[in-house]
């Protein structure tokens, strides 16, 4: 799965950017709780979720500042 840009975010409406981050964090409590327990093949995955979850909430914060302006 190829790593989301800002861009790819920017195109998303906000309930359904909304729908992807919380999904994105689902996954990221999972891989924790796998790499504390041991369990965790793919260490990388762990980045790149925590990379995709900083810029999903980058880009609903611009919408967010947007609005209020």
């Amino acid at each position: 799965m190829p790593v989301k840009k800002a861009k790819d975010f920017r195109g998303m409406p906000a309930k359904e950017l909304a729908a992807h981050i919380r999904g994105l964090r689902e996954e990221y409590f999972n891989l924790r709780l796998q790499q504390g327990t041991g369990q965790l093949e793919n260490n990388q995955r762990l980045r790149i979720v925590r990379k995709e979850l900083a810029c999903a909430l980058t880009v609903q914060g611009e919408g967010t500042n947007a609005e209020q302006n």
